[in-house]
């Protein structure tokens, strides 16, 4: 077995030095593997043993594919690690949209986590797609300049209206905790805490309103937004409701509900910002003997099934996951290049989690 060299490093035989070996043409010698039935069996035989003898495992698939203009599958990128994929309710729900219309167009997919920032260059440059869909890039700007740099089609979703030249898919997130906010306000409640997810890259803990609004991620602004406007119409002081940023995950999720039952007058209904964020919150009521809702009603935020499952069954404003999948994976194949900006409607789905306070005195 023969191996070419070149500048001291070993490095794979190419179809020219097959060619040379076995006294074909490169033409030929390209016919055995992409088009076999043009080449005589003798010569296919041989030029194939050859190939066997210096280790040619046949033509790079990746060059053959960008050479035919399409590589039919799409990447999915996020900053979050890859596990996110299959750990998240929520985005193990959106795969499954774009894994189903990917599947009946007999399309692949490619998973690309950000998280390592020293190759995200390479990660996003290397992945042999015909386009991106970013999720969990509000504060991640150079994740799109690597896509933009790519010149392939791409659609952003949870990035906000705020660039005109970005496709971008996503709910009204202000209407959806105005939603939450206002079914707490409708049933009797007057006290009231916040779970929150990511405000930023790192770091968990209570917030004030001020470090809310400046949050360096869009979408838990626009929540607290919508959940402050209808508490504020109704006569409650944001600035009297405790927020806290959790990691949505259950040690944070924990240390919230620590800070939020040691008060004096503890909340009678939390509102949380993502339905993985208040399961936790309904595990961790239930360790401290606090029955749901006769002592804590809980609203959640997404819509995934988990949430259909709890116990209680979870209340949440639910947003149209699947249908967001699909539909960005359209936009890669059959939009064209244009720039796509859509809004999907969100829905409050009343469940068992959620009813009027016993605890706490009714205003008159």
């Amino acid at each position: 077995r023969t191996m070419v060299m070149a500048k001291n490093r070993v490095t794979s035989p190419k179809l020219a030095d097959l060619a040379k070996a076995a006294g074909v043409s490169k033409g030929t010698a390209s016919n055995v593997f992409s088009h076999p039935e043009l080449v005589r069996d003798e010569v296919r035989r041989h030029v194939r043993q050859v190939a066997q003898a210096i280790g040619y495992a046949g033509p790079d698939p990746k060059g053959r594919l960008l050479r035919g203009g399409r590589v039919n599958a799409i990447g999915v990128a996020t900053f979050e690690p890859l596990a996110y994929f299959f750990a998240d309710p929520y985005a193990r729900l959106l795969m499954q949209g774009i894994s189903a219309a990917l599947d009946e167009r007999g399309a692949g997919i490619a998973l690309v986590s950000a998280k390592n920032r020293e190759k995200l260059a390479w990660n996003i440059e290397s992945a042999l797609v015909d386009g991106f869909i970013l999720l969990c890039i509000e504060g991640g700007p150079e994740l799109v300049q690597l896509t933009q740099a790519r010149q392939l089609p791409f659609v952003a979703l949870a990035l906000g209206k705020t660039d005109e030249l970005i496709s971008a898919l996503g709910v009204d997130d202000a209407q959806g905790a105005r939603l939450a906010a206002a079914h707490m306000i409708g049933l009797g409640h007057r006290r009231f805490a916040i779970l929150g997810t990511d405000f930023n890259d790192d770091g968990s803990g209570l917030r004030t309103r001020a470090e809310g609004e400046a949050a360096q991620y869009l979408t838990p602004r626009d929540r607290l937004r919508g959940y402050f406007e209808v508490l504020a119409t109704n006569g409650i002081d944001p600035d009297s409701v405790p927020i806290y940023e959790t990691r949505n995950d259950p040690e944070t999720v924990e240390g919230a509900l620590d800070v939020f039952f040691k008060r004096t007058e503890p909340p009678t209904a939390l509102l949380c910002m993502s339905d993985r964020v208040a399961l936790f919150a309904l595990d961790g009521l239930k360790r401290r003997g606090l029955r749901v809702p006769e002592d804590v009603s809980v609203v959640g935020f997404d819509g995934v099934p988990e949430a259909a499952a709890a116990f209680p069954p979870l209340t949440t404003v639910a947003q149209p996951i699947e249908a967001m999948g699909r539909r960005a994976v359209d936009i890669i194949f059959e939009g064209r290049g244009a720039v796509h900006k859509e809004v999907f409607n969100v829905e409050l789905v009343v469940r068992g989690s959620t009813a009027p306070p016993q605890n706490q005195e009714m205003d008159r």
